[in-house]
């Protein structure tokens, strides 16, 4: 199946980044899958596996990336992205990880049950944030409570101007909620923890059958269904990224985010005695005051704490290991050109 570029999302902002010569003998493909060793794409030729160049890895790419490549299939150049969302990668190694490029919107998925969890929730929120994306919360099996007012309010405490929307995964009428704020030539992500009902959301949405798994009763998690990010049509020119649900999401330069997402909080700070307050036991807190008053959850002020020192302890990680690696390629290539030079002494 051929696409053309502006159902795939092609905006002059992509236009106006080629060079005369590239349109003359260029093709370019939108990211739809990122495998070990090559990366698909969705092209006007329909999709194709593409390679990547001897100095770049599949890692360099996101889903909803825009490339450009060859005649051979490999790719060519990278166009400058509009949005990203990335994170610190799992593990000890002090690396990040792309998981999408390009986005419009980003639906915030959690069900009504004991998975519902807000300080969850403010993660995903800053990095939507962070990259200038607009984010939804997905209340999802809202058939199976009563009353999901209780989990609406909840929501709207973390901002009272944030879209909730309340469903059942499986009923298409109300899925098309979703697209009150997608619209047409759009491009959204589906995010969450397992088990809370993304891969019925997306069978519904676009009548693939994604691989489901049951819900443990005793926690209300689920088992990991989704194990890659794929890119896929919806209908009228949107496209969804369905993600595995991840177990860790570290954040990595998002001071702006965690920011954006405590903004109540801090406008608060700018009233406490001290410029430098820890908002713990210094006098003149306007922060320890509202929590007194009532005024602001001590939670709440927590969460903030520790994501700004999550934030700023990943970013150091990440920039200390950035310069080791530069410093030992660095010292690969002295040591190679005094090689080369002992060489030509002979």
């Amino acid at each position: 199946m051929s696409y053309k570029l502006a159902e795939l999302g092609w905006s002059a902002h992509f236009m106006m980044q080629l060079h005369y010569d590239e349109l003359q003998t260029l093709r370019v493909a939108r990211i739809s899958q990122v495998h070990r060793t090559q990366v698909i794409g969705l092209s006007a030729q329909g999709e194709i596996s593409l390679h990547t160049p001897n100095h770049a890895s599949t890692g360099d790419y996101a889903i909803g990336d825009w490339v450009l490549y060859d005649e051979h299939l490999f790719i060519t150049r990278l166009l400058d992205r509009l949005t990203l969302i990335e994170r610190r990668a799992a593990g000890e190694e002090a690396r990040t990880q792309l998981i999408a490029a390009n986005l419009d919107v980003l639906f915030i998925a959690t069900s009504c049950n004991s998975d519902f969890n807000i300080a969850r929730l403010e993660r995903y929120l800053v990095l939507a944030q962070q990259a200038g994306i607009q984010p939804v919360i997905v209340l999802t099996k809202a058939d199976l409570v009563e009353d999901t007012s209780d989990f609406e309010r909840d929501v709207q405490k973390i901002d009272a101007l944030l879209p909730v929307i309340s469903l059942d995964a499986r009923n298409p009428d109300q899925i098309d909620q979703m697209f009150d704020w997608w619209r047409t030539g759009q491009t959204a992500a589906l995010v969450g923890s397992s088990g809370v009902g993304k891969s019925t959301l997306l069978n519904t949405l676009t009548g693939f059958e994604a691989k489901t798994s049951g819900i443990r009763e005793d926690d209300a998690k689920g088992r990991h269904t989704t194990t890659s990010r794929a890119l896929y049509h919806v209908g009228n020119g949107r496209w969804l990224m369905d993600t595995p649900g991840m177990r860790a999401l570290r954040l990595f330069d998002v001071a702006d985010g965690v920011e954006a997402v405590f903004q109540d909080l801090v406008d608060l700070a700018e009233q406490c005695r001290f410029s430098d307050c820890s908002h713990d036991t210094e006098p003149g807190c306007a922060l320890q005051a509202a929590i007194r008053s009532g005024e602001l959850d001590a939670d709440r002020l927590k969460r903030w704490k520790k994501l700004e020192r999550e934030e700023l302890y990943n970013t150091e990680s990440v920039a200390q290991s950035r310069s080791r690696n530069k410093s030992f390629t660095k010292m690969i290539k002295q040591v190679q050109s005094g090689h080369r030079h002992m060489k030509g002494d002979y």
